[in-house]
């Protein structure tokens, strides 16, 4: 490794260990996959993934950032885009895109008490609905397809935020670990004064 490439890679704030082209790829396909139609799944899939997102759920709604965060894969991604149905994030910005380490960053920046955007803490509670699943035949990922409503409460002010989450889920050997988690805002592309909270 040259010693020009070594300096840009010095400074671990601006690239991921996995995040690269191949991975942007495979977003792209799986990010097309979670608009498509599906066929009708099982009641016991769609009450698995009921469990898990309900799980996810309260876990964010009750603070309880560090047990969230471990049920993702080190490869994961959490991503909040800007254009309605996810658009390209290669060029265009997006509210959050997060692998691991950016999200163990925003975990610990949420827990310290001290972000002056989240000073009172956001108070959330969230509605989820519509769950929809099927598997990725490429991979035997499993994919899920939900709409919520995330209600916050901050600084005397409550307001509402509705869109759609799509989930990648990888098996493990303790269940369903988060891949992918993209949340497509119903207003995504409009202009927003905070969203510091945890969709």
């Amino acid at each position: 490794m040259s010693s020009r490439i070594q300096a840009r890679y010095a400074d671990t704030s601006s690239w991921s260990y996995h995040i690269d082209e191949h991975y942007y790829e495979e977003l792209a396909r799986q990010s097309a996959l979670l608009r498509e139609d599906w066929p009708h799944a099982g009641a016991d899939e769609i009450i698995e993934a009921q469990s898990l997102l309900t799980h996810e759920a309260r876990l964010i709604d009750e603070g309880r950032f560090n047990d969230w965060l471990e049920h993702f894969t080190d490869d994961c991604l959490y991503w909040v885009p800007v254009t309605a149905g996810a658009g390209d994030p290669t060029v265009e910005i997006s509210h959050a895109f997060d692998d691991r380490r950016r999200l163990t960053d925003r975990v610990y920046w949420l827990r310290t008490g001290l972000a002056f955007s989240q000073i009172p803490a956001s108070r959330t509670r969230r509605v989820i609905g519509n769950v929809e699943t099927t598997i990725d035949p490429a991979t035997g990922e499993r994919l899920v397809r939900s709409n919520f409503v995330v209600h916050e409460f901050r600084a005397g002010v409550t307001k509402s935020y509705p869109g759609w989450y799509g989930h990648v889920l990888r098996s493990s050997d303790d269940g369903w670990e988060i891949k992918v988690k993209q949340a497509n805002l119903l207003d995504s592309d409009q202009i927003h004064e905070n969203l510091t909270l945890v969709f």
